[in-house]
């Protein structure tokens, strides 16, 4: 029987310790199968999940994970699998029991006894470190150590001597796996073939000679007197080789323990991005049905809005013609009343001057009626060069909302697409085998059609180089500017002021005179300052000599200072650390400033602050000296 999800009503999560009981009870009776074929365990309330074969531990963390809290699960399953874990806790411990832990290798050890007790981290001890005068420091070196154990691999060296004892030791960490073990090994060996072990060294300790000792430290060690004693109990512990490999095993079983727990995580988190594929794509075709929608009624609504604009035009065009008719017709009516009046003169003055007087009339409403006409034919044009400008102006408007429609619908469609094919590339890896050919050409496929898709966003970098483009245009006027100023303020500056030029990698010849004083007289001081300051700005300026060495900061590379040059570090051991100091000033100076030429350059300084001066910071200082030598003039 397994689990739906229907069988009750949602729950909530203070009530999951209440609804525990019910489905225990179903265990216990049966009604959930748990075991499976071939002594195999199942999750009765995960039936459609991939893997369905547990073993006792893995269904006991898969269990107790969903019960303390999953983000997927509702109420109602963590209730389910908080019963299931104590089903198996209560009733199938038996079943845990049978399960045999896995076994790890012995670990190829040097007939040593199993119970012996070692200081771990492994570690060995060398005596008897005698410090003559001529390479006393490189026995005290760690380095020296490090350096002739390099066969034994150790990890670290600590030297330890008192001012009172003429011998001095050392403590040799060795790493703490089982190949550090077998390094351990080694190097006490190494010694005693020597015949320089702890049991000679016991036996020779009153006379010991000139040569060293070493052993692997163990418990007797660890609780002796003295600062090799002290040492040990600060940085170690006694650990027997059966207490490691049995920290080795539980370490192990809890990361198989701990990867079952993820794997299953993993599997519902797989469910969750599929029912979230699903969701997305149909979200995603509703989108596409919605906006086909949208873009016909579009259409339908643009071809109603031409439709009546064309009749509108077709009736102000036909109003047009009938007036034009009008105005004719009556024109033709005053000439032919005027061609009456003038056949009919009347013999008397009084008749004479009534026709006159309606020639008179005639002739007014003919001019009137001319000018009516021209008005009317003037109105006309205006109209119909006002109805061609607004078709036009329409016709614009139009092509430009379908223009802007086509490319707002390409542009959501590829985004529509390149989304798509995310969400279907993150499946495909979800559930893709690395070994099913098929999956991954499909995986291969919808890579290639995203990058297809992806390279047609591609164009706005044009947009990015003509900006480059124009910040070189302006880096280079800038970099023009500063060296105007450094023209014009090598002129004008006299004395000592905040803003000024500094001639970058050229050496300050302060620090070598003031250490050729302390060594010579004055007079040879002078003239050894001045040879010596020579020298090295002849060296800086050297091209072949590049002190210089690559590391990688954050992923990054980054060029340092070699520290370990040979002639800084000849400097520096013969003429001291001021004048060392001087000359990799200048030489970080001229890497910065002038790397490719090597040569001295001016700068425009801020030496108030220590630092380059901005042009800014240049103009102001420049206008405020313009001032004040008005100010002095006037």
């Amino acid at each position: 029987m397994d689990y739906s999800s229907e069988d009750e009503s949602d729950i909530s999560d203070s009530e999951i310790h209440e609804y525990k009981d019910k489905p225990y009870e179903l265990l216990r009776e049966g009604k959930y199968k748990v075991k499976g074929p071939n002594g195999t365990l199942r999750c009765p309330f995960c039936a459609g999940k991939k893997k369905q074969d547990y073993k006792f531990n893995e269904l006991f963390q898969h269990a107790s994970g969903v019960a303390k809290g999953s983000a997927l699960r509702n109420a109602k399953q963590k209730a389910n699998h908080l019963a299931l874990a104590i089903y198996l806790e209560n009733d199938l411990a038996s079943e845990g029991e049978q399960i045999q832990r896995p076994i790890l290798p012995a670990p190829v050890t040097q007939q040593e006894k199993q119970e012996d007790l070692y200081v771990w981290p492994w570690t060995g001890i060398v005596v008897n470190i005698v410090s003559q005068p001529k390479d006393g420091k490189d026995l005290l070196d760690s380095g020296y150590w490090m350096r002739k154990f390099s066969k034994c691999k150790p990890s670290e060296v600590h030297t330890l001597w008192n001012e009172g004892d003429p011998a001095a030791c050392a403590v040799v960490y060795f790493s703490k796996d089982w190949s550090g073990f077998g390094s351990a090994t080694d190097f006490e060996k190494m010694f005693e073939t020597d015949c320089q072990s702890k049991k000679d060294w016991n036996a020779r300790k009153e006379q010991p000679g000139s040569s060293i000792y070493g052993w692997c430290a163990r418990a007797d060690d660890y609780h002796s007197q003295g600062q090799i004693g002290e040492f040990l109990r600060k940085t170690g512990e006694l650990r027997t080789v059966s207490d490691i490999v049995q920290e080795a095993a539980r370490k192990r079983n809890d990361v198989v323990a701990s990867l079952a727990n993820k794997i299953d995580m993993t599997n519902e988190n797989l469910d969750e991005l599929r029912y979230k594929y699903n969701e997305r794509t149909l979200s995603l075709s509703r989108m596409l049905e919605e906006k086909d929608r949208l873009h016909n009624d579009f259409v339908k609504e643009t071809r109603k809005m031409q439709q009546m604009a064309r009749n509108n035009v077709q009736r102000i065009l036909e109003e047009q013609e009938k007036l034009n008719y009008e105005l004719e017709s009556k024109k033709k009516k005053l000439d032919t009343w005027s061609k009456e009046l003038n056949k009919r003169e009347a013999v008397t003055e009084r008749e004479r001057q009534k026709l006159d007087e309606d020639k008179k009339k005639n002739d007014e409403r003919n001019n009137s009626l001319q000018l009516a006409s021209e008005e009317q034919k003037k109105a006309d044009e205006s109209v119909l060069r006002l109805v061609e400008e607004q078709k036009r102006e329409k016709e614009d408007a139009l092509n430009k909302i379908l223009e802007l429609e086509k490319q707002l619908d390409a542009k959501q469609k590829l985004e529509m697409e390149i989304e798509e094919l995310k969400g279907k590339l993150e499946v495909m890896k979800h559930l893709g085998d690395q070994d099913d050919a098929a999956v991954q050409s499909k995986i291969k496929e919808m890579e290639d059609e995203l990058g297809e898709k992806v390279d047609e966003l591609e164009d706005l970098e044009s947009l990015n180089q003509t900006l480059i483009t124009k910040e070189r245009q302006s880096n280079d006027e800038l970099q023009e500017a500063r060296k105007e100023l450094i023209a014009g303020l090598s002129e004008m500056l006299s004395g000592r002021s905040n803003i000024g030029i500094k001639r970058m990698g050229d050496l300050d010849q302060k620090p070598f005179m003031n250490t050729c004083k302390e060594r010579f007289t004055l007079e040879e001081a002078q003239v050894q300052a001045s040879t010596l300051c020579s020298l090295w700005q002849d060296n800086l300026t050297n091209p072949d000599w590049h002190p210089f060495k690559v590391i990688t900061v954050n992923e990054e590379p980054k060029e340092i200072l070699d520290e370990e040059d040979e002639k800084l570090r000849n400097l520096r051991e013969e003429w001291g650390n001021e004048i060392h100091e001087c000359v990799v000033t200048a030489l970080k100076e001229l890497n910065d400033y002038n790397p490719s030429g090597r040569y001295v350059i001016s700068e425009l300084w801020n030496f108030k602050e220590g630092r380059k001066a901005t042009l800014k910071e240049v103009i102001s200082f420049v206008l405020k000296s313009i001032k004040t030598l008005k100010r002095k003039r006037t």
